[in-house]
């Protein structure tokens, strides 16, 4: 494409419809000539936070008037901006940093646009999920992205149990890629440690694309303990975990007998009591002793089966 038609097609005006746009996740510099290029000419811009996107703007010397659209007002807000969009409306969607709908507000009015059969235009960009998975060093062929874990302990480690039986049950090594905040980082890797073995190789990567952009490769253990030796852990984080089955796992995961049976036959065989036993078949499946005590409870509260008659 010639440079008269760059020129031409700028000075068309934006087309109707609802614009998914990616801002920094850090750094000013990462915003793209596209995205300035929808947030200056777009009727709104529907922001996570309107402080911290006219910060942007700001920056950037870009007028456009602002409306807050984040998970507490996004369903009633959407009802607003579709009805302006259908009237040939231009409206820019942010979210505080990053792409709007990843672990952010925004899935919604996307939704509700599609439905309204308003055009929904990506305008793509910064992805902390992305920019760390890249520079990781750990397998980025297949890849899940799991988002943010559960803030509950219980049902942090639940859904953990669930992704490590899926990724032990999988034909091929695959990479997690979870966000976490800085005051659950750590009790994330210790209930990691404790269910998918201290060995389990992740990387952490650290406020990306600023100042004191940090990555740390190693294993669970050795990670955790660099993390537990600061005085204070800061920032927003992306974790990589190598979710590579173990040799024969696929198999375990399988044929792998009841907690109850496994527990008898670990009395049977070592002559110890039903706790050991407990502890020994917590080490052997990489998960707390908390977790299958509670499945060993779920095992003897199912009704038993009738035989055929």
């Amino acid at each position: 494409m010639n440079e008269a038609a760059i020129s031409s097609r700028d000075e068309r005006p934006l087309a109707p419809g609802l614009y998914i746009v990616a801002t920094p996740i850090g750094n000013l510099g990462d915003i793209t000539l596209r995205a300035l290029d929808v947030l200056k000419r777009a009727d709104r811009i529907a922001c996570e936070d309107t402080r911290h996107t006219q910060k942007l703007l700001n920056h950037f010397g870009i007028v456009t008037p602002t409306v807050s659209c984040h998970e507490h007002n996004e369903r009633a807000r959407a009802a607003e901006l579709i009805a302006a969009m259908k009237n040939g409306g231009r409206i820019a969607l942010v979210s505080d940093a990053g792409t709007p709908g990843i672990s952010d507000p925004g899935s919604l009015l996307v939704t509700q646009a599609i439905a309204a059969g308003v055009s929904v235009i990506p305008i793509p960009g910064a992805n902390a999920a992305l920019a760390a998975l890249t520079a990781s060093g750990i397998a980025a062929a297949e890849f899940h992205f799991a988002g943010f874990l559960p803030e509950k302990p219980g049902a942090r480690r639940t859904r953990l149990e669930s992704l490590l039986a899926e990724c032990e049950a999988a034909e091929a090594p695959r990479t997690l890629v979870f966000h976490e905040a800085p005051h659950r980082i750590l009790p994330m890797l210790e209930d990691l440690e404790s269910m998918w073995g201290a060995d389990r190789r992740i990387v952490v990567a650290r406020e990306l694309t600023k100042v004191h952009e940090e990555f740390l490769r190693g294993t669970v253990v050795e990670v955790r303990k660099v993390l537990g030796s600061r005085e204070q852990v800061r920032g927003e984080f992306v974790v990589l975990v190598d979710a590579q089955p173990r040799t024969g796992a696929r198999v375990r995961v399988q044929v792998q007998e009841s907690v109850a049976g496994r527990i008898a036959r670990l009395q049977a065989e070592g002559g110890v009591d039903e706790m050991e036993a407990l502890k020994r078949l917590a080490r052997e499946r990489g998960l707390s002793k908390s977790e299958l005590y509670r499945e060993l409870q779920r095992e003897r509260a199912r009704p038993k089966g009738r035989g055929k008659s």
